[in-house]
């Protein structure tokens, strides 16, 4: 049976505005709404399309984080994953948590499940790495399709339309393989409530960090953390003539 393993994780919500700790040690997330990272959704979406194309037969979704990362697990359930893998860390370990540890973790599911692809977002809001696929294909040693936009199934081979600077580029990559999906990949699905009622049946395997030989690591300190300076407030002006003269003065021209 072919599978595949799509990363999943929980974030603080994309329309949340973000608020430092007076401190400026974090954020603050006590209270805060919390929700899949959109490239995760986007990712499971990909997963759940090539699934109902025949691509695939089996989705399984993982997350890395506290008991509250079930939820986002669920999520993932009802819009279409067949089973989900939660490995379980505090909350105080969850800052911890890097694309070094997620890598190692997805690599090994990878192998164990005989997966035919990892599809992850290419990078969590919250902390922006994009680094977590392409370490899962290092340590796979697997192609690796990065920034995907669109992605087309054809035996044991994918082609991707992969988002690049200046334009896209199209690669074609043998499977087992590792995809990151970019924003313009799809349009999730909302879950509908006959199919958050199913999810509730789907099994959850609940795992520890041990059970795949991994290990936090303090290699990453944060320092300080502060917010954007405020932009000054624009100034009004009659005409073009205006504008221009203005700009002028200021060098923009």
């Amino acid at each position: 049976m072919s599978r595949a393993i799509v990363g999943v994780k929980r974030v603080i919500d994309y329309a949340v505005k973000i608020r430092v700790k007076p401190d400026n040690s974090g954020v603050t997330t006590a209270g805060v709404k919390h929700s899949m990272n959109p490239f995760c959704e986007i990712a499971v979406e990909e997963a759940v399309r090539l699934k109902e194309k025949k691509k695939i037969k089996e989705i399984i979704s993982v997350s890395i984080g506290p008991a509250k990362s079930q939820e986002t697990l669920r999520t993932s359930l009802a819009m279409g994953c067949d089973r989900a893998i939660h490995v379980v860390v505090s909350d105080k370990e969850v800052d911890q948590i890097t694309p070094r540890v997620v890598s190692q973790i997805l690599a090994k599911i990878a192998q164990e499940e005989k997966a035919k692809m990892v599809i992850l977002g290419k990078q969590a809001i919250d902390d922006d790495c994009n680094a977590t696929a392409q370490m899962t294909a290092a340590r796979l040693d697997w192609p690796q399709a990065c920034f995907a936009e669109n992605i087309e199934i054809e035996g044991e081979a994918a082609t991707v339309r992969r988002e690049i600077d200046g334009g896209l580029e199209t690669v074609k990559v043998n499977l087992p393989a590792v995809m990151s999906a970019d924003l313009r990949l799809n349009e999730p699905r909302y879950a509908t409530l006959p199919n958050i009622m199913k999810a509730k049946k789907k099994k959850m395997a609940k795992k520890k960090l041990a059970d795949y030989g991994a290990e936090i690591k303090n290699g990453l300190e944060v320092l300080e953390v502060k917010a954007p300076i405020k932009r000054e407030s624009g100034e009004m002006v009659e005409s073009v003539d205006d504008l221009l003269s203005k700009l002028k003065g200021k060098g923009a021209l």
